[in-house]
């Protein structure tokens, strides 16, 4: 992925791991910036969060010091985006050469910035440091554009039918 660091976006935001104590900020923005169709339960986040923080990158507001925006993945060696990802950590393999994204989320008032590139970039180069070859999320058809200027490559229609929608898988070799 092109390098997309802003001074501007490093001086305002701290990029690390999600710490426990910040699990119920991240519960509620999921249900901020998912429909409820769509939206991992607050158990299965709590859970996700709890058992696999290394694989969750946070964007802290540093004047307010609260989370703007996340992402958040974990390691498999699995190359195909199933559903069970969302709900079922025990897939995780923290050795794994691949990571599956689960959720890109940016609180509304911090959209706009290029906040979610920027998350994106760095999680991209930390998972390349550690070693993985390709990272997969699956994206509503809004959505491939976006992804596809980030380095994706749209590898057509999924299987997942996570929340009754349609989803595209979306690769990104490392």
């Amino acid at each position: 992925m092109k390098e997309f660091i802003s001074e501007t976006i490093m001086e305002k935001y701290e990029f690390r791991n999600i710490r426990p104590e910040e699990v119920d900020q991240a519960v509620r923005m999921e249900q901020i910036c998912f429909p409820p169709n769509e939206a991992c339960s607050e158990k299965h986040m709590r859970e996700r969060i709890l058992q696999v923080s290394e694989f969750f990158l946070v964007a802290v507001d540093k004047e307010t010091g609260k989370i703007a925006g996340f992402l958040s993945g974990n390691a498999t060696d699995e190359e195909v985006f199933r559903d069970e990802f969302f709900t079922d950590v025990t897939l995780k393999n923290p050795k794994g050469k691949n990571i599956m994204l689960l959720g890109l989320e940016v609180l509304p008032e911090y959209r706009g910035q290029g906040l979610a590139r920027e998350l994106m970039y760095q999680y991209l180069k930390r998972e390349k440091e550690n070693g993985r070859e390709k990272v997969f999320l699956t994206c509503l058809d809004n959505k491939v554009e976006m992804y596809t200027k980030m380095g994706y490559k749209d590898l057509g229609i999924s299987d997942s039918s996570w929340g009754g929608e349609e989803w595209h898988d979306m690769l990104y070799t490392l």
